[in-house]
């Protein structure tokens, strides 16, 4: 990267990445060094150390790494023939940058110097001219990552700090990273009781627990209801298939390193599934389709499991098996617009449903100049589908950004990328266009001429998967989830014995009335019982006492408006009723 093309804050973290380096040498002199980036938000560097690294720590090097701002040494670059290079990283012991310098085939190596060589680097660069206008800096954390990204090689020991240019801006991302780690959904989920991780299982097999599991059903529910009123019927394949139909859609010969090793059963090859767009194309075939039939849209909650590296895996993010609100909708060319803007409704509905106003799209297209030979299909369906795509996101008056090259081999896609309260992007939805599996499994339609023609196939996830979608779910609410969502909707707290009686027929009445209602009566304080049910977020608390069985009324509190007062039993149902059936809007 040119010199000019780099931010002032990108070189003050690259050189404050020098400066964790120089300071964990002087407390560590053992430690060997890795690779030491900028990033997105900050930097880190990679180390070796004789002795595992507690977070603890952190604290002392970046005492150090102060102590190295404050002398406001100087950054200079220097340059070594290679061989003096080789030999330099020899006699100081730094075998890891010997092996990047393996692949460095200038002759002329470049180094940074720290100060009076107090530092000395392998890097290109570039960096502030002193340590002292790395500005303010903070480590944050510590985590293990393999040489090079390669499972295969040494753990080493990744630092992670930031650094901002004014001390009111690192206090402000600091206090952000505070509020994120609050809304951590690997944190939350343990909280909540809501997912879990168990090592006996498998990393990357979550297991849905029963509040966590409750909230998946009532999506899939939302999502089959929506989905049927729109036409879709719904299917559901098996996990593993024979090979012969991943020979058949290519993905064995383009995705066989992200599927898991064949399972032989008699003479054939069976796989875990990667996809669920095969077996979606063969129950297309099973009858033979008129334009009448078109559009015609299959709908599955199909599981998928792809192989992911241990050091990939975050949480329900990534995760090795998953599940996908699938669709694929085969429709004619004069279909395409109506399919796809209908489709865009939907996702409009469901967003608004659970609470989402924040995302943007992105049109990925082919780029035929640059790579003429990436894209398959006829040249006359990309230009029909990209100006169909396009028109529907001008006509629907939506910002959009064209990103030409980043389509797949098969077809263009848009892309919606839902925003976090924290401003960084996910990418949630997809409604993606193909001509690549309609070609290879023979997919076609007769018109109303009598001829044989191929339909346009449209592949679309509007959760895309339940895992990594909850996961976003839960960061986005905090785990404040809409009444509607909430696993548990009211918590019935009788304070004494003599109360659980009427807690009881209170209880009745809701679960009579389908909210989800639990009652705790155990021999615990009332504030006890409030503290817990607040943990858990529970939307309601009805409170069960004297005056309320006087008065044949539930005291009511909010998680949000705190305490409510006093309502009669039918009075409370109709209000929770209300809120449920306006998805809190």
């Amino acid at each position: 990267m040119k010199q000019e093309e780099v931010s002032n804050l990108e070189k003050m973290r690259h050189s404050a990445s020098h400066v964790l380096a120089q300071a964990v040498l002087k407390l560590y002199p053992d430690a060997k060094l890795g690779i030491g980036p900028a990033i997105e938000n900050g930097y880190y560097y990679d180390f070796e150390f004789a002795e595992p690294l507690e977070e603890e720590n952190l604290k002392e090097i970046e005492e150090e790494m102060k102590k190295i701002i404050k002398k406001k040494l100087p950054i200079t670059q220097t340059f070594m023939k290679r061989k003096d290079a080789i030999k330099y990283l020899k006699d100081i012991g730094q075998e890891y940058k010997l092996e990047l310098l393996e692949e460095i085939p200038d002759e002329q190596v470049s180094f940074f110097v720290t100060g009076d060589s107090e530092f000395v680097d392998m890097c290109r660069g570039p960096h502030v001219e002193d340590t002292g206008d790395v500005g303010p800096i903070k480590l944050l954390k510590t985590a293990g990552a393999y040489w090079r990204g390669d499972e295969t090689k040494k753990m080493l020991t990744r630092i992670y700090g930031t650094a901002f240019e004014t001390k009111e801006e690192l206090k402000e991302y600091l206090e952000q990273l505070e509020e994120a780690e609050k809304r951590n959904h690997r944190k939350l989920g343990k909280q909540l009781k809501l997912f879990a991780i168990i090592p006996e299982i498998g990393q990357g097999l979550p297991v849905w627990l029963p509040r966590g599991y409750m909230i998946r059903r009532i999506l899939e529910e939302y999502m089959l209801d929506l989905e049927r009123k729109h036409g879709y019927q719904h299917i559901l394949t098996p996990h593993i298939h024979r090979g012969h139909l991943f020979e058949t859609s290519g993905h064995l010969g383009f995705y066989k390193d992200s599927m898991y090793a064949p399972i032989k059963v008699e003479e054939d090859d069976y796989y875990l599934k990667p996809m669920n767009c095969p077996a979606g194309m063969m129950v297309y075939k099973l009858e033979p389709k008129s334009y009448r039939d078109l559009p015609y849209k299959l709908g599955e909650f199909g599981t998928v499991y792809r192989f992911e590296k241990s050091g990939e895996l975050h949480g329900l993010q990534r995760v090795r098996g998953f599940t996908q609100n699938d669709a694929h909708l085969f429709c004619t060319h004069e279909q395409l617009e109506s399919v796809i803007n209908e489709t865009l409704d939907l996702l409009d509905t469901f967003y608004k449903d659970i609470g989402f106003n924040k995302y943007r799209f992105r049109l990925s297209l082919s780029d035929t100049e640059k790579n003429p030979d990436k894209y398959a299909g006829d040249p006359e369906k990309w230009k029909i589908a990209e100006d169909t795509l396009r028109k529907v996101l001008v006509d629907r008056g939506l910002e959009f950004e064209e990103m030409p090259g980043d389509a797949a081999f098969y077809g263009p896609k848009i892309d919606i990328q839902a925003v976090n309260v924290f401003g960084k992007e996910d990418s949630v939805s997809t409604i993606q266009l193909d001509f690549n599996l309609p070609e290879k499994f023979e997919i076609t339609y007769i018109d109303s001429d009598g001829v044989e023609k191929q339909p346009f196939v449209i592949h679309r996830a509007l959760i895309g998967s339940f895992e990594r979608f909850f996961a976003f779910l839960i960061e986005h609410h905090g785990g404040d989830f809409p009444l509607w969502l909430a696993p548990d909707q009211v918590t019935v707290v009788p304070i004494s014995e003599k109360h659980i009686k009427y807690a009881n027929e209170i209880l009745l009445a809701l679960k009579n009335a389908d909210i989800r209602a639990e009652i705790d009566d155990r021999n615990k304080s009332m504030q006890a019982k409030i503290r817990d049910a607040e943990k858990l977020k529970v939307p309601y608390l009805v409170i069960i006492g004297d005056k309320e069985i006087e008065t044949e009324t539930v005291s009511v509190r909010s998680r949000t408006n705190k305490q409510i007062g006093l309502m009669k039993k039918q009075e409370f149902i109709d209000y929770l009723e209300e809120e449920i059936r306006n998805k809190g809007r």
